[in-house]
């Protein structure tokens, strides 16, 4: 892995002049627009008064951004001065002022008053009326474990363990729900005795939670145990204690797994309310509607110690602040072998839930009945002339209130993620790069051309983004080998598969034979892909989406034109196949393989959003549903750019409901094309007018 520093870079670009931010390993990449073309100059990072990576100076008369990002102003000694957001301007005047930028690169300029700031619904323009030099300083969100802990599987080593989760914070105070804030935890391996390397080491936070020493108690604490530095330690009644005396009890009626989710999820959000009494003064719509209930002292509380913050917060009833949790990304359902602890350090990165489970045994996924063979000209996209009789064992995970589920154990679930261990290591190992978005089409039987024509047109339509699309057809088991064995940000397979391989013009390729492939992320819209999307997996990719029995043509086609959609509009393969699951009946047919989080490409307001829209007389209801991603998690926050609001919201989930007038939703659907449902059905803000909605 190269140094931090080699993976930013900083480009000059000509139409229009200005800079491009590229983060090689993320593949982020954000463009601030100059008075003329400029020649980014490299400077010490310490000249751009935060932390940075890397920074570059550029002369001009004006930085304008081409979307709308909130601009955080900080004075030279790091004070909040004021947040400039859509429809907002800023006068300032002499002084050294740094510039945050919530852009997809974390951005930051350091420029000389005066400067006018001004954010209309498209751009934001920061104008220094005469050409000055402008620093820029950017960070990379990329984060990897430091080093890798060893353990026995006795569970008292393993609470030592993943009690070193909490290493990876990089602060202690409210500001560490901010994703940036929360590193990757320590790496796990199974060895002959418990090893906890000298860089890994659990803040002092005097927090502790008790636990029965057992493999489900220490899996279900571990996401709390990071979020909070606290150390795992054996007792019989589960409870989070503190070094002061304070007691909270974790096993509530409905179980232990249920009072470590609650517990979380309420210090999570009371921070994320705290944390505005930091260096990030906004006005938080959570905070807003928490106070119309509780009268607090916000600042006291940011200035506690974490441990007596802790226990003010959690004598604080969890039903007076319960309706204003954001929606969870995710919850990971693990059955609890001692296997189990090796993934869990990916898991705890996502900030998710665990519930540790056997499942429900189930016989097979929703959506398996196959037309009779009276109903000829039907095509499935099975190579074999019957459907695959392999006996497959499934399992129905039980289903919770977050965005999206996953699950680990041999099993194959339905409704939920498939998570593997070499996915996750497979991103961490992933290679930087300069080049586009490469997303190879590849068609193996031109009947089923018409989703190849809907998928082209779909990719690579962003004019901000680089890209690479190519379409291959008919390969052979040669071409196709070739394929799978050159570098791709994402491959999208329409053809046959079956248990043994993909369907070639002169046989089949079985991906268990490939030793490596270049391929990130993929979609196998075939019947029966499920072991060749594991055995690509496991020969180096990180992603995909695949079937778990035969596929009816004009429903895969619906299903892989949905699915190409989101991908392009920057949702992650999880999401994306969560939406578009509701688009066919062969929707249940389809999971994710691998690490789901991964994304194609960046979502053009960093965190990609759906809107539910319907009409209500003259106006309109309007439903704002957010979507997570690795690289805006839990914590970011976003703010609808409507003429009558001015509330940031916390980013995952349905985060409010708005009344817009017909010519303010119309001026909204054209911001950015993302996904609108409407009377169910589901269609795309640049293709749909406000006369359309019902």
């Amino acid at each position: 892995m190269p140094d931090r520093d080699e993976l930013l870079t900083f480009e000059s670009v000509e139409d229009p002049p200005g800079i491009e931010v590229i983060d090689r390993i993320e593949r982020l990449r954000y463009q601030l627009h100059t008075s003329g073309v400029v020649s980014p100059t490299p400077i010490d990072t310490g000249e751009c008064l935060f932390p940075v990576d890397r920074a570059v100076a550029v002369g001009t008369e004006e930085i304008v951004l081409p979307t709308v990002v909130g601009v955080c102003v900080r004075d030279g000694s790091g004070e909040m001065i004021t947040n400039v957001g859509h429809l907002e301007s800023e006068s300032l005047g002499k002084g050294t002022y740094v510039l945050e930028l919530s852009a997809q690169v974390q951005t930051y300029l350091v420029v000389e008053g005066p400067l006018e700031i001004t954010a209309d619904l498209v751009e934001v323009r920061m104008e220094f009326g005469d050409p000055q030099e402008v620093i820029i300083g950017a960070l990379s969100r990329h984060d990897r474990p430091v080093a890798t802990v060893t353990t026995t599987d006795d569970p008292v080593d393993m609470m030592a363990a993943v009690s070193s989760f909490g290493s990876a914070l990089k602060t202690t105070n409210p500001e560490r729900s901010f994703p940036f804030n929360r590193g990757h935890p320590p790496a796990i391996t199974l060895g002959e005795s418990l090893d906890i390397p000298e860089p890994v080491e659990r803040p002092a936070t005097g927090i502790q939670l008790e636990v029965p020493p057992e493999y489900g108690a220490i899996y279900t604490a571990a996401p709390l145990s990071y979020y909070t530095g606290a150390e795992i330690v054996p007792g019989s009644t589960p409870r989070l204690v503190t070094d002061s005396g304070f007691e909270h009890a974790l096993d509530k009626p409905d179980g232990l797994e249920r009072g470590v989710e609650q517990t979380l999820k309420q210090l999570f959000l009371l921070d994320c309310i705290v944390r505005t009494e930091g260096i990030y003064t906004i006005e938080l719509h959570e905070r807003n509607e928490i106070e119309k209930q509780l009268d607090l002292d916000w600042g006291r509380l940011y200035n506690l110690p974490i441990a007596e913050r802790v226990a003010n917060y959690l004598e604080i009833p969890y039903a007076l602040v319960r309706d204003q949790v954001p929606e969870w990304r995710l919850t990971v359902h693990i059955e609890p072998g001692r296997s189990t602890v090796e993934q869990l350090p990916f898991v705890v990165d996502d900030l998710a839930v665990v519930r540790t489970t056997d499942g429900i045994p189930a016989t097979s996924p929703s959506g398996t009945t196959m037309p009779a063979a009276s109903d000829g000209g039907v095509i499935t996209r099975s190579a074999a002339e019957t459907s695959s009789t392999e006996e497959k064992s499934y399992v129905e995970p039980e289903a919770t209130d977050s965005l999206e589920q996953a699950w680990i154990g041999p099993s194959i679930p339905i409704g939920a993620s498939k998570l593997t261990q070499e996915a996750f290591h497979n991103r961490l190992n992933l290679e930087p790069t300069d080049g586009e978005i490469s997303i190879t089409i590849v068609l193996n039987d031109e009947r089923m051309s018409e989703e190849r024509d809907l998928v082209n047109q779909t990719y690579g339509n962003r004019a901000a983004l680089p890209f690479d699309v190519t379409v291959k057809r008919d390969l052979t088991t040669t071409e196709l080998r070739d394929q799978l064995r050159q570098e791709h940000s994402f491959l999208h397979y329409i053809g046959h598969t079956e248990e043994d391989g993909f369907e070639c013009a002169d046989g089949k390729l079985d991906a268990a034979t490939l030793s490596e492939t270049g391929v990130d992320a993929f979609l196998l819209n075939a019947c029966n892909s499920y072991r060749q999307g594991i055995h690509l997996i496991e020969a180096g990719a990180v992603g995909g989406i695949v079937t778990l029995n035969d596929i009816i043509n004009d429903g895969a086609v619906r299903i892989g034109e949905t699915i190409a959609r989101l991908l392009n509009a920057g949702f992650p393969l999880r999401a994306a196949l969560t939406i578009a699951r509701d688009e066919s009946i062969l929707g249940g047919q389809y999971i994710v393989v691998g690490d789901g989080g991964m994304t194609v490409t960046q979502a053009a307001s960093r965190t990609p959003n759906l809107l539910d829209i319907r009409r209500t007389g003259d106006e309109f209801a309007m439903d704002i549903k957010m979507y997570a991603t690795d690289d805006a998690g839990l914590g970011t926050v976003y703010m609808p750019h409507l003429p009558d609001n001015d509330e940031y919201f916390l980013n995952s989930g349905n985060i409010a409901s708005f009344q817009v007038p017909k010519d303010d939703l119309a001026d909204f659907l054209k911001l950015e094309d993302v996904p609108v449902r409407n009377n169910g059905e589901l269609h795309w803000s640049s293709s749909v007018s406000v006369e359309e909605l019902e």
